[in-house]
């Protein structure tokens, strides 16, 4: 993994928790255990050198003594876009002036997102001036949700996005999340080792590798699914990230 070169960089943190599960059979995704930690509880511990921290849901429950925001789409169920458009505004309603200039945006259903932080804050570090933001790319398709973004250029987004469809902020649920990315220039940024793999199934729950340490990890699922131990991760040298402007990817 590369070294997170970047430095201090103040973020805030969008933690997107507000999906139905229908492949789960409805089990909320955050309530969801792997490797002895719930979903929720490693998003949150991917965020936490974030200034606020914001879960985007229906009634999280949060770890006690964790100052945490918690905000609802609207409606709920709306859809990433609209999460995101409420997890800005609730951050930027408790920050008033002093906000964080940028945003890590995490799904909830990424247990290796605390690995992905230092690849995109290296990502944008070097950069900073000429870009708005790093997202990964892993297998060739792009995981916005697994980014860190310039809070201006995400607030801009999403007005823009907003401004074309009829009902303006109300009418961003279900709008794809490429047509937000669309109004940003990003940084793609290689994920060789699948940190930015997510849980939609129990299946994937019971194939994924939690790169925490080395070994076979036990992987427990929530409410009666059946434990199992996946295989070992493997891994690939670094390439180097790329801007790019988003539209190829669907």
């Amino acid at each position: 993994m590369a070294p997170d070169s970047a430095g201090p960089l103040r973020h805030d943190a969008v933690i997107l928790a507000g999906g139905r599960a229908t492949r789960l059979g409805g089990v909320p995704k955050p309530t969801v255990v792997l490797d002895g930690t719930s979903l929720l509880d490693h998003a949150l511990a991917a965020a936490r050198d974030a200034d606020r921290t914001v879960v985007v849901g229906p009634d999280p429950v949060l770890p006690p003594g964790r100052d945490v925001l918690v905000a609802r789409e609207d409606p709920p169920f709306g859809g990433p876009v609209a999460g995101l458009d409420a997890g800005l505004r609730a951050l930027d309603a408790a920050s008033g002036r002093g906000a964080a200039p940028w945003v890590l945006v995490l799904a909830v259903d990424v247990p290796r997102a605390g690995d992905a932080v230092p690849l995109l804050r290296a990502a944008v570090g070097p950069r900073d001036g000429d870009h708005d933001g790093a997202y990964l790319v892993r297998d060739g398709r792009a995981q916005w949700l697994v980014g860190l973004y310039r809070r201006a250029a995400l607030r801009r987004g999403l007005d823009a996005v907003a401004a074309a469809e009829p009902g303006g902020a109300a009418g961003l649920a279900g709008v794809p999340v490429r047509r937000l990315v669309a109004e940003l220039s990003c940084v793609e940024v290689p994920d060789h080792d699948a940190v930015s793999a997510d849980v939609d199934t129990w299946d994937d729950l019971r194939r994924l590798t939690v790169g925490l340490h080395t070994g076979r990890h036990t992987v427990v699922a929530a409410r009666g699914a059946t434990p199992s131990a996946p295989d070992h991760a493997t891994t690939a040298p670094a390439a180097p990230h790329r801007p790019h402007r988003p539209g190829g990817h669907r």
